[in-house]
This record gives structure tokens, sequence and C-alpha cells, in this order.
């Protein structure tokens, strides 16, 4: 029963916290500058999860933590630049 219970409190505590934080996230602007020929089969699905279906084409994103391990995965294929 009582770990049924600290299951139970861990559950509330999370939607608790996941509900009180605000993400005041920058917003990135990504353009693609390298073609994606000759890369991973990873990091090709990596552009494509971006958004990106052609060369120099230019996405606007916001800065969540899952954009940003993507946009550090194909670094060398993009340029970045953080707006205001």
């Amino acid at each position: 029963m009582l770990i049924v219970l600290q299951m139970k409190e861990e559950f509330l505590w999370k939607k608790y916290l996941k509900d009180k934080i605000s993400y005041d996230m920058a917003k990135y602007r990504i353009k693609q500058i390298k073609s994606k020929i000759g890369s991973t089969k990873r990091q090709k699905a990596t552009l494509e999860a971006l958004g990106f279906h052609r060369m120099h084409e230019t996405l606007e994103k916001e800065g969540t933590p899952e954009i940003l391990g993507m946009i550090s995965k194909v670094k060398h294929l993009i340029s970045l630049e953080e707006i205001k």
C-alpha cells in the first residue's frame, strides 16, 4: 500500500511541476546551407523532422530542448540565428 501511495504522490508532483513550468524560449531562424547528399540516414531524417525540404530554405522554430538537440546533430549542415 505504501508503494502505491508513493507512486501516486510522485505522479501528482510531476504533473504539478509540469503545469507550473513556463518556458520563456527563444525563437531561432534556421537555414539549411549544405546539402544532405552524403549525410547519414539519421541526419537526413533529422533535417526532415525539422521541416527542411530543399537547400537554402529558412524556418523559424521555438527553442525547445527537442529542437535544440536536433539542431546540434546537424549543425554542420545549417546556420542558426536567434530571433528576439
